[in-house]
């Protein structure tokens, strides 16, 4: 499944899984028995793979989701939209999540105008994401705010490309999250 890890490329002809949707390999055309369990688990590797967590972390955020009020699954991939670099990510600063996480660790945004260089921080509703003043320079910045039109921004963010910052209207509802993701298995998975 494509998973859009590695940015512009993943929307031209260029893209591994529009080439070859099989796995490398003699074996790789075979069909596979694959288990509920081997489900879930796939499950959650995807969706630790798009956010780019790790298994710990992961695990902690599931827990946050579980005492929370409402759908745990829901609860989760709120918490895990929530993020900073995600969040850069979903405004079009950057072409893929694993380059927004390289540029809020290399102090290029503020929050509410204080200097955040912390890929974790979970962001509430009126925070403010803006892009330093040095930084706005920068060509691969520049280029991925073009490009946002193509891929669009979520209802939950608002974009204000000349000011180059952006604002969290309010929480991520499941119905804005567009990404092919059972999150239940992953609940079930956890729930064993």
């Amino acid at each position: 499944m494509e998973l859009f890890l590695k940015g512009e490329r993943c929307y031209t002809d260029k893209c591994a899984i529009k080439r070859r949707n099989y796995p490398p390999g003699q074996h790789g055309q075979g069909r596979p028995k694959v288990s509920n369990y081997g489900i879930q688990l796939r499950e959650k590797q995807k969706v630790r793979r798009i956010y780019g967590v790790l298994e710990k972390q992961f695990r902690s955020y599931f827990e946050e989701a579980d005492r929370m009020r409402g759908v745990t699954g829901e609860n989760l991939l709120s918490l895990l939209e929530r993020r900073l670099d995600n969040v850069v990510y979903r405004l079009g600063f950057a072409s893929s999540r694993t380059e927004a996480r390289i540029l809020v660790r290399h102090n290029h945004f503020t929050l509410n105008g204080r200097k955040a260089n912390i890929p974790s921080i979970q962001l509430k509703a009126g925070d403010v994401v803006e892009l330093k003043e040095k930084s706005r320079k920068i060509a691969c910045i520049n280029e991925s705010l073009d490009a946002v039109v193509r891929r669009g921004t979520p209802q939950w963010l608002e974009l204000d490309k000349e000011g180059y910052k952006g604002v969290v209207k309010l929480l991520p509802a499941r119905e804005d999250i567009a990404m092919p993701i059972q999150e239940q298995l992953i609940v079930e998975l956890y729930s064993k």
